[in-house]
């Protein structure tokens, strides 16, 4: 194991032997967080997951978590911008949205993962106007506490972020592995000390090839985030598969043959950054998977090169279940398809492409992949 991050944690240590105590922002005294200090569930290998969007319409929320139940999955995955629950000023909260998200679900039995990012303008220096990094990591970790006490034993995971390895994910600035790995800490402190069972998954990274100031390729940005420390927080590994134009058979070396050793145009490019974690001493982690799926856009040029059939998306969401049982059990946790679709999106939007169900309302039709997964043995 590379001494960054070990040498990193028994410093904290030391210094917690010698301060004894440290206290957080929300107001709790704790000693000094390692991996052990808090329970980490072990998820069923895999669990099965659908990325929705529930937050506007309750009607809309009500069908489509019918259809995340019907099709046998567990787990729905909601996404909360911190500035819609804390956007005015710090403290002052609204969990009109969340409140009935979580109700919804939980009359279903449907597992809850929140995926946490967005900062509100008054957590940006005076400066900045609509962009720039979290002035004080606390105010989230605060956040998270608040979020976390409010719906302890009733949303199972949250995840911390999406994307911090594009600068348009990343607070508009260039990425900033360091930086983000103090908001992980901070968010996962807060949600621990409110929640110890809650289960915290760093950010899915953004598989690419390309460099600053725009992006950080999601395995150097791994790597980087182990230096930086960040193995004590977060249970779960978090990380993105698009299949691209490939089976999910195929593997990261035949794809990096294709494409000038880029490895990334692949679903099992999940095994890259698995071992990153072996090479870190962190494979006792499971990992989850919190985007996966295969676009048939052929609208957008940058997506239109690997947009495959939807048949050929039905049948290779399936394969990929099945590659994943049959090949990382145990350590593969949650897998989440997107999506169940917006109801806003239109053929001009990119996510459009990728989703399993068509928008609209009242009715919604069904794609190919959603009956595959919903028929599929689970």
């Amino acid at each position: 194991m590379p001494l960054g991050p070990t040498l990193l944690v028994i410093s904290g240590l030391i210094l917690a032997l010698v301060v004894g105590h440290w206290t957080l922002g929300f107001g709790v005294s704790s000693a000094l967080p390692t991996p052990t200090s808090w329970p980490r569930a072990r998820l069923s290998s895999p669990e099965y997951g659908l990325q929705a969007f529930l937050w506007w319409d309750e009607n809309v929320a009500a069908r489509d978590l019918e259809l995340i139940h019907d099709a046998g999955f567990t787990w729905v995955k909601q996404h909360v911008g911190w500035r819609d629950i804390e956007g005015i000023t710090k403290g002052s909260y609204d969990w009109y949205f969340t409140d009935r998200i979580v109700a919804d679900a939980e009359r279903l039995g449907l597992n809850v993962i929140f995926r946490l990012d967005r900062q509100p303008v008054w957590t940006l220096p005076p400066k900045e106007s609509r962009a720039g990094p979290v002035e004080n990591p606390q105010d989230f970790g605060d956040f998270c506490n608040r979020l976390a006490s409010r719906y302890q034993g009733r949303v199972r995971a949250y995840q911390v972020w999406n994307e911090p390895n594009l600068a348009r994910e990343w607070q508009k600035c260039p990425p900033d592995p360091a930086g983000y790995v103090e908001l992980l800490r901070a968010c996962y402190i807060g949600i621990k000390s409110a929640d110890p069972d809650a289960l915290v998954i760093s950010a899915g990274l953004a598989p690419t090839g390309n460099g600053p100031p725009d992006a950080m390729p999601d395995i150097e940005y791994l790597i980087a985030m182990y230096e930086a420390g960040a193995a004590p927080y977060f249970d779960l590994l978090g990380v993105h598969a698009p299949g691209f134009l490939y089976p999910p058979e195929i593997s990261p070396d035949e794809v990096g043959e294709k494409h000038d050793g880029h490895r990334f145009f692949c679903f099992r490019h999940v095994e890259d950054a698995r071992q990153v974690m072996l090479r870190y001493g962190d494979d006792d982690k499971q990992v989850a998977v919190l985007e996966m799926g295969w676009t048939t856009d052929p609208v957008h040029p940058e997506y239109a090169w690997f947009a495959i059939t939807e048949e050929q998306q039905a049948e290779y969401l399936v394969r990929a279940f099945r590659y994943a049982e049959e090949n990382w059990s145990p350590w593969i946790g949650l897998m989440t398809v997107i999506s169940i679709a917006d109801p806003r999106w239109t053929e001009d939007d990119e996510q459009y492409w990728w989703a399993i169900t068509e928008p609209g309302w009242p009715e919604t039709h069904v794609r190919p992949a959603y009956e595959a997964l919903r028929e599929m043995e689970k």
